[in-house]
């Protein structure tokens, strides 16, 4: 089956052709900065990467430029529209509605809308790349893929605050969670890395990039995570502060005299790693700064470390056994100095990790841990647009 799977942005449209039955990406690509000087970019079947402008006023002129890349006969995508049995659509936020993936019918649009709500700044454009695909391609079924349909298994005592009843009730306020695409799939392939079955499979996967998040996995299911209500709960990430106490927000209004958006703004946009160092929300360039003796580059990983830890210990505790501990996303994947500072000391719990095995990872899946070591430390590489693909596949065969 060919699936296109599409990530809308605000201003972009990400998206990726996949043959199910390999597995493989038959081609990728970008369209940034819609509504102003839009770029195009994507990828030749030799594996070179091309760009160039394009004019895109909007989602729906973004996804005919891409479609007529798609059948263009000089790049041997596709030799017709046709040959795309469904689209498969990224939704970030699907509140208790989906615990699933589904076909996009008007009830399930008017859903995703209602979610706009708590998911300002992402469901709004994923709504737009699913109304682009039905006004250019009416006969193509379309599935949409919740983030947060994999955290639907967290029992109440794992997803309730505790404020007033009432305010769940009414207005539906809990723990979601988030990235549960990643963490599903992270999570079967470790499982399947490790010949285990995945029913019976109980994991942490630590999902850390520039959005991170933290997921215990137990029998195949989430049953806690850290981001909460929104994004911006959990572990410190590149822009967003994590878990702070809720006192902070009403000092900052008061000293400041700040608005609640102002307030939104600097929680989730000059927070984290960037609001504490000072030097960027990119962990590299903070680690080269570390290196060089800068007290704040170096308080600023280890608050990130901490955050993390805290999470793992905590999850340790909830799932009792762990059969893997595993790293994804972009630090996840790329930094081994974090990886070895989150798991050091942790001898005593059956969690010990190669040093030289950690620091010479390169990109494909890997288990971390000494023969010794009862609980595995992996690295395993996330691909939410294959899972979606999956999902899309699954959600077709009925």
């Amino acid at each position: 089956m060919k699936v296109l799977v599409i990530n809308a942005g605000s201003s972009s449209l990400k998206y990726q052709l996949i043959d199910t039955a390999t597995q493989q990406a038959i081609t990728k690509g970008l369209i940034e900065k819609i509504g102003a000087d839009a770029e195009f970019s994507f990828t030749a079947r030799n594996g070179d990467k091309i760009k160039s402008a394009a004019a895109a006023k909007n989602h729906t002129q973004a996804l005919n430029i891409v479609l007529d890349n798609l059948k263009d006969p000089g790049n041997g995508f596709i030799g017709s529209l046709d040959e795309i049995d469904a689209i498969g659509h990224r939704v970030v936020h699907g509140a208790e509605e989906f615990s699933g993936s589904v076909k996009i019918d008007e009830r399930v649009i008017r859903a995703i809308e209602k979610c706009c709500e708590i998911a300002p700044l992402h469901n709004p454009p994923n709504l737009q790349g699913i109304l682009a695909c039905e006004e250019v391609l009416p006969d193509t079924t379309q599935v949409a893929v919740f983030d947060t349909a994999f955290h639907q298994t967290m029992p109440k005592s794992a997803f309730l605050y505790a404020i007033p009843y009432e305010y769940y009730e009414k207005y539906g306020i809990r723990r979601y969670g988030f990235h549960g695409t990643s963490h599903r799939y992270v999570a079967m392939k470790s499982a399947e890395f490790l010949n285990k079955k995945f029913d019976e499979f109980n994991c942490i996967v630590c999902h850390l990039g520039n959005g991170s998040s933290i997921t215990a996995v137990k029998n195949g299911r989430s049953v806690d995570t850290s981001m909460g209500y929104t994004p911006l709960e959990g572990v410190v990430m590149g822009t967003r502060c994590g878990s702070i106490d809720p006192a902070i927000i009403f000092t900052m209004m008061e000293k400041d005299n700040l608005s609640t958006k102002q307030v939104n703004d600097i929680l989730n946009k000059k927070s984290g790693l960037i609001g504490l160092s000072g030097i960027s929300n990119d962990l590299r360039a903070i680690w080269e700064e570390e290196i060089k003796g800068n007290e704040r580059a170096s308080v600023t990983r280890e608050v990130l470390v901490k955050s993390i830890r805290k999470y793992i210990g905590a999850y340790m505790v909830e799932l009792g056994r762990v059969d893997a501990i595993i790293f994804t996303a972009g630090i996840g994947e790329n930094d081994w100095n974090i990886r070895e500072r989150c798991v050091a000391g942790l001898e005593n719990f059956g969690i010990i990790i190669d040093s030289d095995k950690n620091r010479n990872v390169r990109g494909s899946a890997t288990d971390l841990s000494t023969d010794g070591s009862t609980t595995r430390v992996l690295m395993m590489p996330t691909n939410e647009e294959l899972m979606i693909a999956l999902e899309t596949e699954t959600v077709m065969k009925g």
